[in-house]
């Protein structure tokens, strides 16, 4: 088969490695395969060096491809996508994030690619945005369901909400969990203690780590309301855990999440790594001893799924996807979206049980090591075409 697939910006992030990791399954079973994507800018990193290094994927820089809503240049947009389609003649067209689903897919149906489909990874109207814009991205969503033979959601969440909206049918959709390079974290470099030292951590200190961009909507705000006091605490009492919080990533809230660190007087206790790269992840996912991720919207976080398959015991808040991988007091606590309360309290909860926080990891690992792992993705993804295809010929 020949297989394009298409995504809004190749930035570090999971949408954007699920992709990837999409292209080289297939290419490693012997499929053709291409990568169309917009400008990558900003401080979320880039995915390309890693497309680069596999020669086997073909790479489409599509210059109108944008995040952001611009009529003239999504227009421009679907006539580089149709003319790349009429050029490269895929048997396969995947989408991946809505600008790129919406667009994708207009340009993969005028142009009657055999198989047309579609992953959300998350869906783009949620209560946090907008209601006209809400309004414009269920309309748009609707329309383009229409446009493509299956809908892939990363979680069970996601087919729920889109039905509820009225967002394709119920026989396109099918659930494929986000690939993760799974070996990686079951097997992290051994640099728990040298990552912790470079903060001056040692075995006394549990450390309350965050992998996630620094951006809106992230709950990092979030975690400096409900964890201050905690830090405080427990810096002036002797005989309690010590405790600091470890955030890895980058973004565009950085400048103003360091001033309030700052303002507050807890930087000592608050440790930025800044962008790392994504092979890096596990090794820093082994220096934490619980994994918090109290992000307001998710498909399925793939940062929660990372904390598992390192054997960490997460907290999460309850929205989406994630109590499908965060099962309560099971393999972490769920906490009510916002309530900084319940936050504080599943970390102190944490803190006094340690033993039942490294059952809720073992547990953790099990639950995901097979159903995340890239290849279960891929060999899905890869049945899923074939199906589709023969009755699209």
């Amino acid at each position: 088969m020949r297989i394009l697939h298409i995504s809004t910006r190749l930035i570090i992030g999971g949408s954007q490695e699920n992709t990837l990791l999409s292209c080289i399954g297939a290419a490693n079973q012997g499929h053709t395969v291409a990568l169309a994507y917009g400008p990558i800018y900003g401080p979320e990193g880039s995915l390309l060096p890693r497309a680069v290094a596999d020669e086997r994927i073909e790479r489409f820089k599509i210059t109108n491809l944008v995040r952001q809503i611009s009529p003239l240049r999504d227009r421009r947009c679907v006539e580089e996508l149709r003319k790349l389609i009429r050029k490269w003649k895929p048997d396969v067209v995947h989408t991946h994030s809505s600008k790129a689903g919406i667009l994708g897919r207009k340009a993969a149906w005028a142009e009657k690619v055999p198989v047309v489909v579609h992953t959300i990874h998350g869906l783009a109207f949620h209560p946090y945005e907008s209601w006209w814009k809400n309004f414009m991205y269920i309309r748009a969503e609707r329309w383009a369901a229409r446009r493509c033979h299956a809908l892939i959601s990363v979680a069970d969440a996601m087919t729920v909400q889109a039905l509820a909206h009225r967002i394709g049918r119920s026989d396109q959709f099918v659930t494929i969990r986000s690939g993760i390079e799974t070996e990686q974290f079951i097997a992290p470099p051994t640099r728990r203690q040298e990552l912790r030292a470079r903060f001056g951590w040692d075995e006394s200190v549990l450390v309350l780590g965050t992998v996630a961009r620094l951006a809106e909507l992230k709950g990092h705000d979030d975690i400096i309301d409900a964890f201050t006091e905690l830090l405080e605490q427990t810096s002036a009492t002797t005989n309690a855990p010590k405790i600091a919080l470890l955030w890895v990533g980058d973004g565009w809230w950085r400048e103003r999440l360091t001033a309030r660190i700052m303002a507050l007087g807890i930087a000592d206790r608050v440790a930025m790594t800044g962008l790392v790269d994504p092979t890096e992840i596990p090794a820093w996912i082994s220096a934490m001893d619980v994994v918090v991720h109290p992000s307001y919207r998710e498909g399925l976080p793939r940062a929660v799924v990372q904390g598992m398959l390192g054997q960490k015991p997460v907290i999460a808040y309850d929205v989406d996807g994630a109590r499908e991988v965060c099962q309560h007091q099971r393999t972490g606590l769920l906490v009510k979206a916002g309530d900084r309360v319940g936050l504080r309290a599943a970390a102190q909860w944490m803190i006094e049980h340690p033993n039942e926080r490294r059952a809720m990891g073992e547990c953790g690992r099990e639950l995901v090591r097979v159903d995340f792992d890239w290849r279960t993705m891929n060999q899905h993804l890869l049945e899923l075409y074939a199906r589709l295809m023969p009755s699209r010929r």
